[in-house]
């Protein structure tokens, strides 16, 4: 089989797993059907159910959710987000599964994405924000000081880059780093997954997700449910080895580079976090100079983080 089939292949196995999924977590009457007595074989709503709330054929219905449907009409994608209430993180990954499978190109992902000479000045100009830059692969290609101060228990691990889903699956420390650790797993997960609905043909992506399920069971777990996320805002709890447990606001934008997002932490004015985070900004400043940020540990480095 050709690399495009087998990747085509691969994305049919996708719709089907993602649109079943996202059948069975739908009861009757959540989908405001009428229930009937007796015993239902089948978890959530049926084929013939969501084909019904969706105004479309059970005989498409069904071709859609094998992969084999193409040319799908946003007027049939509308009534499928309805029927299956999907959001729109789920609306915008449906869309990128039924392209791929489809037979529309892909997108493709850039093999070594760098972070360009004035986003590093703007990151550096925030002196009282955390801030870094990672890709849709959860990469992390750049930080300012407080920013790699703050990820200090990831850039423990030698391998570069560092990537925040190995840490969150693979390094223990992130269960004490991250108080909240079950949501950012899941998070985590969800991210990956809508990327490699984006991006289906991204050899290191498809081996992160690989190295991550051979060696994870709680990936394997969230990898299985097939939930997707898109960037947004939030609050993070963290226990940090050097100023210990505060909560940040974050914030994420992209940039104008494909496939990159600047993602920015502050805490709430006038508590501890503030003073938290002042405080890691201090600790940061008095280290030597080789331990801050270095070229070499952006992409495809293995370069071991000094000190």
């Amino acid at each position: 089989m050709s690399d495009r089939k087998q990747v085509r292949a691969g994305v049919r196995e996708q719709i089907r797993e993602f649109l079943a999924t996202r059948r069975a977590r739908l009861t009757p009457e959540q989908a405001g059907l009428p229930v009937f007595g007796g015993s239902r074989r089948v978890k959530g709503l049926r084929r013939e159910e969501v084909a019904a709330l969706a105004g479309i054929s059970v005989e498409y219905y069904i071709r859609l959710e094998r992969g084999d449907a193409t040319g799908v009409s946003e007027s049939v994608l509308d009534g499928i987000d309805h029927a299956l209430q999907l959001t729109d993180a789920e609306r915008a990954h449906l869309r990128d599964l039924l392209g791929a499978g489809g037979g529309r190109p892909p997108a493709s992902p850039t093999a070594r994405p760098r972070l360009r000479a004035p986003v590093q000045r703007i990151l550096d100009s925030m002196a009282t924000t955390a801030a870094v830059v990672f890709t849709g692969r959860l990469d992390v290609i750049g930080a300012n000081a407080l920013g790699r101060a703050l990820y200090e228990p990831m850039y423990a691990d030698p391998v570069r880059p560092v990537n925040t889903a190995r840490f969150a699956f693979l390094d223990p420390a992130a269960r004490i780093f991250w108080r909240d650790w079950d949501r950012i797993a899941d998070d985590s997960a969800n991210l990956l997954r809508a990327e490699a609905g984006r991006t289906p043909c991204d050899a290191q992506l498809t081996a992160l997700i690989e190295e991550l399920s051979t060696r994870s069971e709680d990936f394997r777990i969230r990898w299985a449910r097939h939930d997707v996320r898109s960037y947004a805002t939030g609050v993070k709890h963290i226990r940090h080895p050097i100023v210990g447990d505060f909560e940040l606001a974050y914030e994420c934008t992209r940039l104008a580079d494909p496939g990159q997002m600047l993602l920015m932490y502050t805490p709430e004015p006038d508590t501890p976090s503030e003073d938290a985070l002042r405080m890691l900004a201090s600790w940061a400043a008095s280290k030597p100079s080789a331990d801050q940020p270095h070229p070499a540990d952006g992409p495809h480095s293995t370069r071991a983080d000094p000190g």
